[in-house]
């Protein structure tokens, strides 16, 4: 028997620092990927496919995403078991309860809107731990495996969440217990756990049967996510008393959100992270965070600032990540001599060098103001 196991796509999602056309763009791209499981379906011969949880980015969705959510679903042509997570519980709220959703959802579609047992086909049972608020106070998985006994079928767990051996908040109540997991795998309850909610690729444990499939689309940076971007091909042979597990993890993103560190102090430097930035692919699928520390020269910040206005143009969006940037610029002597400027603006020029030589506000005004001044003579173009 053959599946897929994916998650979290949270269609619907919006990137806050994505402007212009990027963001419709990125939004397609999620789309783009669930709309992709039925190309890989078929190579592979999957059964269906469970998706482990925040299906939506949440559930006050306009019409629109909705609807065209639905249609992706329905051309996918196998069943789909979604299960509400912690972006779209199963509250007051709930899109999987709205009239839109409950007049177009396709035949080939189910919400695993209760928790327990769900029957696939004979010999084949989806055991389900769906959410019900943004806040559950158990684990809701050892609440569904409380009670359920051996039997001569094949079971998957369908839950969401986090788990406690990853978890550095061990003590929030709705955190997923391994060890009770690895019981009820070890007593043959279950024989393999479909888990949403970390967006990147993960096995759990050391039993080869738990595993986060992680977003078939990438949402936050290589920090936060190190393997976004797959969608788990799942093997479970029934034939086997003991139901061995295959996973073959498939690559279906196509977005990059790439922080990139740098050094900066010379005119080299900022040709070195021209360069890479130039040999970078899929430009308009990318974004680049920079970390950027140094010292420069306001002639070498005029350069960087200019190479990064060209880059802006050029990828899905790049910038600075603040946090993790310091930047100091310091006028060199007899960096404004050559410009042929003399009297008043001469002095207003000195003026400027004095003031940007200091740490306050005022210093980095004055540093912005000479970088623009070298700009407009055309000495600090990149």
């Amino acid at each position: 028997m053959r599946f897929l196991h994916t998650a979290d796509w949270q269609l619907g999602m919006t990137r806050h620092f994505l402007a212009g056309d990027a963001q419709p763009r990125y939004s397609a791209a999620r789309r783009d990927a669930v709309a992709g499981l039925k190309t890989l379906a078929a190579e592979v011969d999957a059964e269906f496919v469970v998706v482990a949880g925040d299906v939506f980015e949440h559930n006050q969705l306009a019409p629109q995403v909705i609807g065209q959510s639905l249609e992706v679903m329905r051309a996918i042509g196998i069943p789909v078991y979604l299960l509400p997570g912690n972006h779209d519980p199963l509250d007051a709220s709930s899109v999987y309860t709205c009239a839109l959703f409950q007049a177009e959802c396709p035949d080939n579609v189910v919400v695993l809107d209760r928790p327990g047992v769900h029957e696939v086909r004979p010999g084949l049972q989806i055991v389900a731990a769906p959410w019900r608020s943004k806040a559950p106070t158990t684990d809701l998985v050892a609440e569904v495996l409380d009670g359920l006994s051996a039997a001569d079928v094949t079971r998957l767990l369908v839950a969401h969440g986090g788990v406690d051996v990853l978890d550095p908040d061990r003590g929030r109540p709705s955190l997923i217990r391994l060890a009770g997991l690895e019981r009820a795998l070890a007593d043959r309850l279950i024989h393999y756990a479909a888990l949403g909610d970390k967006h990147s690729r993960t096995q759990v444990g050391d039993s080869g049967r738990v595993w986060y499939s992680g977003s078939p689309e990438v949402t936050n940076f290589d920090d936060v996510e190190a393997e976004p971007g797959y969608v788990l091909v799942v093997d479970i042979d029934e034939t086997d008393p003991k139901h061995p597990v295959t996973i073959d993890a498939r690559r279906v993103g196509r977005w990059r959100f790439l922080t990139l560190h740098s050094h900066v102090d010379t005119s080299r430097d900022i040709a070195d992270l021209d360069m890479n930035l130039d040999l970078m692919t899929d430009k308009e699928r990318t974004v680049v965070r920079l970390a950027l520390t140094g010292s420069l020269t306001v002639t070498d910040r005029a350069a960087l600032d200019a190479c990064l206005d060209k880059y802006a143009r050029l990828f899905a969006w790049l910038g600075l990540w603040e946090r993790h940037t310091q930047l100091a610029v310091m006028p060199a002597d007899g960096e404004f001599s050559g410009l042929g400027i003399g009297g008043f603006a001469a002095a207003a020029v000195d003026e400027l060098v004095h003031t940007a030589r200091t740490s306050d506000e005022s210093g980095v005004d004055a540093q912005a103001a000479l970088a623009l001044l070298l700009r407009l003579a055309d000495r600090g173009v990149a």
